[in-house]
């Protein structure tokens, strides 16, 4: 003959009480829930909708901004270096709309902001950054003595 046994603490309290009367799992499917519609309407607001993504790569002399901005019109773009940050505003037409994007980059001190330029083509906007020569690797020669 086969028994359930009930494990409980003194007291007669059960020592699953989290699972007492419901699925284990109920917990974490209304967590996952809420997370997909905060993330949902995080998506639907303008200012989700109002970023592009970037890329930023270097080479020994230069550091990269890249953004593609399909659409975009040469003169639709501006590219600013202001205290640090460089802004990339982007304003695209689509019948009686306008889009306005704008991304915003925190670019390290070592840059020659004197030097930054851009360069759009086939909806690809790349601005480079010249580095500092302080920064940018230097080979040291070893002499025999």
């Amino acid at each position: 003959m086969n028994r359930i046994i009930r494990y409980t603490q003194p007291g007669g309290t059960s020592l699953f009480p989290l699972f007492a009367g419901r699925r284990p799992w109920t917990g974490l499917e209304a967590e996952a829930d809420r997370l997909f519609e905060a993330a949902l309407a995080d998506m639907a607001t303008p200012a989700f909708a109002a970023r592009f993504p970037v890329d930023l790569y270097e080479d020994k002399d230069n550091t990269y901004v890249r953004a593609a901005l399909p659409g975009v019109a040469r003169d639709g773009i501006t590219v600013e270096m202001v205290d640090g940050y460089l802004t990339i505003g982007a304003s695209r037409k689509s019948g009686e709309e306008t889009f306005n994007l704008s991304r915003s980059i925190a670019i390290p001190e070592a840059v020659q902001a004197d030097k930054v330029s851009a360069a759009y083509e086939d909806g690809m906007l790349t601005v480079t950054l010249p580095k500092q020569e302080q920064v940018k690797p230097r080979k040291i020669n070893i002499t025999v003595n």
